[in-house]
């Protein structure tokens, strides 16, 4: 046995050489079991009794020899942190000690790349756990979004993790979809250009981003978990893919992850297609290609596209899946055998481990002064690890605070008829099954909810304050009575009339509905938990409507991982409506501010609400047969449309200005409005550009977002916002599969909503039809020139 001071040098291990020839010398001398070694991840703990936290996991997970292993090496190490509740400190200590001996034990001296799940929060106990990401989208926010990211990734960084498998850059197509939380929105611009300010965040703390699930997840058929997806070519490049273009450009991203589904029968884990020729011939993609847990061996178990685990190894390895994760199964003793037998070239091998090596290099994990000792345990002492516990501190008040403003800046106040802000309301009844429920801010990926309900004798690491108890800080002079009345699935209605009476005998009930979190089944929405209808899970919308029926003043506040239809009627009998999606360990605190005006809210939809529950599936990218037609008796015109949001400030638009009429089909028009704060506090406002393509080639959605900006302003105060728009982001897919900017009339729309346009402007574009390509424009130059305030 060696140690890593003992371990083999070479040209490998020398930081003066680029990354590439260090890994090239590095091949040269590994055997193939120590090649093949480095191409898949082992998962220490994780259960083989239940699916507790992957698909299919009791089926897959078969006890793995960890000593017989290491003498090759290791490749990964799959959630050190968050598979099991431990300690912060005692955590890393343990990774460690784990990473001291995988490196001893092999030739070379090589470390395990350590990869978490970090979706909402570094996944782990007793992390700060932000607002999911369909909160993200709704604050309109990059910039926020990245400083968040950067502070999970630091997070990570500092207890030796070295991958984060997040973020999710699925477009929602059908909102009854469970993983709609995990998801930024049903926009493809508003998904990519959020996920890439997450992407970067995370990248400059030093943690390697993994883009997921590439490509198609969304689109399953009925919205059903890893079913079958049915969609054309043009759908697939002109709504799915556009997010993991604009990373892969943009972001700096150095991983991706494959999707579980198949394209019209042909796997993602198994399509060269797009693995290869679209994802590095085309866009230049040089980081490692990831498999979703277990999506090598459902290729064989799932899909029945393999007959063998040697043969799933082939066809991923061939498709351009670098590593096999979580543990090992295709990749291990199958692929082995196929390589040395001849019926696996070993040039496919060597092509992953290259990039594999690469990254670990780029990294520093080869070379001679990298050590495994995490940086939250440098100069500890670390010969009593009892003496370390609760010294490492994973939800400090700088997260807390990024928790909170992004939390409040993500709360959409979606109907209000002057019953907010509330003024010191005298009697107030809380009614609802998210009111004092401290899971109902959390998502499937947050720990808690992951891995912590697996362990119900362990505490929650958090202080996650209720609404209740929010409310009741909130309004310390008002005097606050609480029921349930019901739960939020079980479809109780034994505590209604107790419910009557508490908002019958109070000048006000806020009404908290919404979602629990789970896995596979576990809760109403989160992965595996998709729903048949849009309709408020159990007896929800019972108890909205009897409520409501009191005739009292009510404000309906949603905590959620999906938008729920609550009916036209019931929209207008509500005094207002706040949207929250699980905002966050912070989330009541901000839902709490918007009710009482401490917060002006300034979150937008990043997807639409649906006004029936049998509308669906539907998205706001819908063209002309999409929206309500004569011919069909369903309308599905949705109560609330993407980007719409209240607040309790008025902004005044003005004064648009447009340098041309015309351009060429290679040119740029650019486009200029006042936007002035005419109300009496401050707040911010969202200005939403969209296009209009009145006449096409092909059926094309009547409107679609290309860009935006969120602007702060004070009471009087205004700026002049200007968009510098290129004629290529007017581009869609032809009939023959090519890119195109054609020749005709555009509309381009200052909008408050997808469906509330407030500005237009009609620019007619000239010359021959033009192909682009993945070097073409994404975005619009944005401006803001602001001006003081004027009495």
């Amino acid at each position: 046995m060696s140690s890593s001071s003992t371990a083999l040098a070479g040209p490998w291990s020398d930081p003066a050489r680029p990354a590439e020839e260090r890994a090239a010398a590095l091949i040269a001398e590994l055997t193939i079991e120590e090649k093949v070694a480095q191409l898949y991840g082992v998962w220490v703990g994780a259960s083989d009794q239940g699916g507790e936290v992957a698909p299919h996991q009791h089926e897959m997970e078969e006890g793995v020899d960890f000593d017989e292993l290491l003498p090759s090496g290791l490749g990964q190490l799959t959630r050190p942190f968050g598979t099991a509740p431990v300690d912060p400190a005692l955590g890393a200590l343990s990774l460690m000690r784990t990473q001291q001996r995988i490196m001893a034990e092999n030739r070379f001296g090589i470390p395990a790349l350590a990869h978490e799940e970090c979706l909402a929060g570094f996944a782990t106990w007793g992390a700060t756990a932000y607002p999911v990401p369909l909160s993200w989208g709704a604050t309109f926010n990059p910039s926020l979004v990245q400083q968040m990211s950067s502070s999970i990734g630091h997070d990570m960084r500092s207890v030796g993790v070295h991958q984060g498998l997040a973020p999710v850059l699925d477009v929602v197509r059908d909102p009854r979809w469970g993983r709609v939380e995990e998801t930024i929105g049903e926009d493809p611009y508003l998904v990519g250009s959020i996920a890439t300010a997450y992407i970067k965040g995370l990248e400059s703390a030093g943690i390697v981003a993994t883009l997921k699930h590439f490509v198609g997840y969304s689109g399953s058929k009925a919205a059903r978990n890893l079913a079958p997806v049915s969609i054309g070519r043009r759908e697939l490049a002109d709504v799915l893919l556009p997010p993991f273009e604009m990373a892969v450009r943009e972001s700096g991203v150095r991983s991706v992850m494959h999707a579980y589904t198949d394209i019209d029968g042909v796997p993602s884990a198994a399509d060269q297609e797009l693995l290869t020729g679209l994802l590095r011939d085309t866009w230049g993609f040089e980081g490692t290609v990831v498999a979703d847990y277990f999506g090598i061996a459902f290729l064989r178990t799932l899909h029945a596209i393999a007959a063998t685990w040697e043969e799933a190894a082939e066809q991923a390895l061939t498709a351009g899946v670098d590593v096999e994760l979580p543990t090992v199964k295709a990749y291990g003793a199958p692929l082995i055998q196929g390589v040395r037998e001849g019926r696996i070239k070993e040039e496919l091998l060597d092509r992953a481990l290259k990039r594999v090596l690469t990254q670990k290099i780029q990294l520093g994990m080869l070379d001679p002064k990298w050590s495994p000792v995490p940086q939250a345990l440098e100069g500890t002492d670390l010969s009593d690890p009892s003496a370390l516990r609760e010294t490492i501190d994973l939800d400090s008040s700088r997260n807390r605070a990024l928790a909170r403003e992004l939390a409040e800046q993500a709360v959409v106040l979606l109907s209000n008829d002057g019953t907010l802000p509330l003024t010191a309301p005298k009697r107030v009844a809380v009614v609802g099954p998210t009111a004092d429920d401290p899971m109902a801010v959390l998502g499937c990926y947050s720990f808690p909810a992951h891995v912590g309900a697996q362990h119900p004798e362990t505490p929650l690491g958090l202080r996650l304050p209720t609404l209740l108890e929010s409310l009741k800080e909130e309004f310390p002079a008002s005097e606050i009575s609480f029921v349930r009345g019901t739960s939020i699935d079980g479809g109780e209605t034994d505590e209604f009339a107790d419910a009557d009476q508490a908002a019958s005998d109070a000048d006000l009930v806020i009404l908290a509905l919404g979602d629990r979190a789970g896995l596979f089944g576990r809760g109403t929405s989160g992965e595996g938990c998709d729903a048949g209808s849009l309709a408020l899970p159990g007896a929800q919308q019972a108890l909205l409507e009897r409520v409501l029926a009191t005739g009292t003043p009510a404000v309906v506040v949603l905590l959620s991982g999906r938008p729920y239809a609550l009916g036209g009627e019931t929209c207008s009998a509500a005094g207002a409506i706040v949207q929250a999606f699980f905002p966050g360990e912070e989330g009541t605190g901000a839902v709490a501010g918007v009710l009482s005006g401490r917060v002006n809210p300034s979150g937008r939809l990043p997807v639409s609400i649906p006004r029936r529950p049998d509308a669906q599936p539907s998205t706001y990218l819908a063209p002309a047969l999409g929206r309500k037609t004569s011919v069909s008796n369903i309308d599905p015109t949705p109560a609330f449309a993407f980007g719409h949001g209240l607040g309790y400030t008025s902004f005044e638009w003005s004064d648009l200005e447009a340098d041309a009429d015309s351009i060429s089909t290679d040119g740029m028009v650019r486009l200029t409005v006042r936007i002035r704060n005419v109300g009496t506090r401050s707040g911010s406002d969202v200005v939403q550009l969209y296009l209009h393509d009145p006449v096409a080639s092909v059926v094309r959605p009547l409107q679609r977002l290309i860009g935006y900006q969120r602007i702060e302003l004070d009471p009087s105060e205004e700026a002049l916002l200007t968009f510098e728009v290129p004629a290529e982001l007017g581009s869609f897919t032809g009939r023959d599969g090519r890119r195109i900017v054609e020749s005709g009339e555009i509309v381009l729309g200052l909008g408050r909503s997808s469906a509330d346009m407030a500005l237009t402007h009609t620019v007619t574009l000239t010359g021959p039809t033009r192909a682009v390509d993945h070097t073409r424009a994404l975005h619009p130059v944005c401006t803001v020139s602001r001006s003081s305030a004027r009495k």
